[in-house]
This record gives structure tokens, sequence and C-alpha cells, in this order.
């Protein structure tokens, strides 16, 4: 059920950036940008869909957010793997942006992603009411920017300038920002265009997004490039503090599967309707790529 609710939330994700990337199609940068943001599973996006659907929100509308949210995860993606950061050939399968092309056109198919994620969620065809996309809006840039993924980011490589391995509660601390905010936002954008409660989806995510970075770090230990899609053993290579080097392999598995759990049992309001939330998260830790 999950896998098939997947691969159709990231069609509808497809089809809905083709027809707003149509505008863009005489740009320099924007056979880039759909570059970017082709060829991952799309499960931020299938979650904003998901949280939408638990609310009785109109798929036309979570569209919208969703595809933003795609957009930001792209445009940090083509960021992250430039030299100055984590120097990446490899994503996706596929020769990074900067790559393909060059670093400026990277940044700027970056850019431009980053600027669109903020123009999908202010769209009026997002939602009527203006506080609601005002929302989404605020809530989104706290998440992307220096207090979310960004500070994250920001940790993440201040890490690597210092001799000191980062202790548990540190890289929790990170990756809660790099990897598990955007995450977070996604499962919450359904009840913020219902203006509903948060809390239940705010917990289930938070749990996720944490499980998830443990199920990459295994991945970095035990998968292998043509797999995974990008490069793996790095972060050893590197001597990088990850939950594997902390916690050792199988600790940190018992860790993701606790966290799962968890997260399964935070969308108890929501009954047997959240059940494709629920494989979801067990896919997070069973995932090979």
């Amino acid at each position: 059920m999950f896998r098939d609710s997947l691969e159709a939330g990231g069609r509808a994700v497809a089809d809905h950036f083709d027809m707003v990337l149509g505008r863009f199609a005489d740009l320099p940068v924007s056979h880039a940008m759909r570059y970017a943001v082709g060829g991952g599973k799309g499960l931020r996006g299938w979650l904003v869909l998901e949280s939408a659907r638990l609310h009785d929100v109109a798929r036309d509308r979570a569209l919208w957010p969703a595809c933003a949210i795609e957009a930001i995860h792209a445009y940090s993606l083509v960021h992250d793997d430039l030299p100055c950061m984590d120097d990446d050939d490899l994503r996706r399968g596929q020769p990074t942006v900067h790559r393909k092309w060059d670093e400026a056109t990277a940044v700027l198919a970056g850019d431009a992603l980053q600027a669109l994620g903020f123009e999908m969620v202010a769209d009026p065809r997002c939602h009527d009411s203006a506080g609601v996309r005002a929302d989404l809006a605020l809530s989104l840039a706290q998440a992307a920017g220096g207090r979310g993924m960004v500070y994250g980011q920001a940790l993440d490589m201040a890490a690597e300038t210092t001799d000191r391995p980062l202790t548990l509660n540190e890289i929790t601390e990170l990756q809660a920002g790099k990897t598990g905010a955007l995450i977070t936002w996604s499962a919450q954008a359904g009840a913020r265009l219902a203006e509903a409660d948060l809390g239940p989806l705010t917990a289930y995510a938070d749990r996720l997004g944490l499980a998830f970075q443990i199920a990459d770090d295994i991945l970095d230990i035990e998968g292998d490039a043509e797999t995974v899609g990008k490069a793996v053993g790095k972060d050893a290579g590197r001597g990088k503090a990850t939950f594997v080097s902390l916690l050792g392999l199988d600790t940190a598995k018992s860790r993701a599967e606790i966290l799962v759990t968890e997260a399964c049992d935070a969308l108890s309001p929501y009954g047997a309707r959240a059940d494709t939330l629920r494989e979801a998260a067990r896919f997070v830790i069973s995932r090979r790529n």
C-alpha cells in the first residue's frame, strides 16, 4: 500500500512540477532545475500529500506545498554536493548538478529552486486564506533556515574542522536540523492546511526524521554506491562521527526500530487512517537506497 501510494504521489508531484516549471523553459537554469528535482523517491512531498489526506484537504491544494518541499530539498542537495561543502560527484545515481553543468549553474539552479519553494506555498491556489499561506511560508523558512536545515548543515561542516568527535546529543541536534526539520515540516503541512492540531504529526515526524538519518548512517556502512545512488563510506573515511560510530551498528539499528515504534504510536489519534504513514516509517529503516 505504501509503495503504491509513494509512487502515485511521486507522479503527481512530478506532473505538478512540469506545469510549474513550464514557465521557466526559456531560462538558462531551467534544465538544471528540472534535473535537480528528478530521480528521488519524493518522500517529503508524499508526506505532505498523505498528511493532507488525513485532514481531508483536496490534493490539488496539497500539491503546492508538496512541490514546495521537494524544491527546497532539491536546492539543499544541489548546494550540499558542491566542492565547497560535501564535494560529491554522484546523487540519485546520476552526476551531481555541478558535474553535469558547472558550479555557477548549480548555485543558480539551487537559488532558483529555493525561491520557487516559497513562491509555491504563497500561491493563492495553495489555500484561499492568506493567513494559512503565510503560516506555511513562515514555518517553511524556519525549517529550512538558520535554525533548521541550514543550522544542521553548519554544525556538520564545523564538526569536520575540529579534532573532537561529536557527542550523541550533539549529533542528534545536528541531524534534527539537517535532515529532520524538512521532514517534520512535510508531515505537518496537511494539518497546517486544515488549521488542525500539529501535535501528533510533529511527534511522528520528529522520530521519523531521526530514524531516517540513522538508516542513512547504516547505509553508508552496509550499502554500495550503485544501490544507494551516491558515494558511500565517506563518513568513515573522514573519521566523521555518526550514529553508527557512536552507538555501534547493532545498537544503531535497535535505536532506529524504537524510534519507528514511537513514531507509529504517535499516530494513534488517526486510527487506521494513518496506516500508510506507519508503513512509511517502517520503510525508512528497511530501505536499501
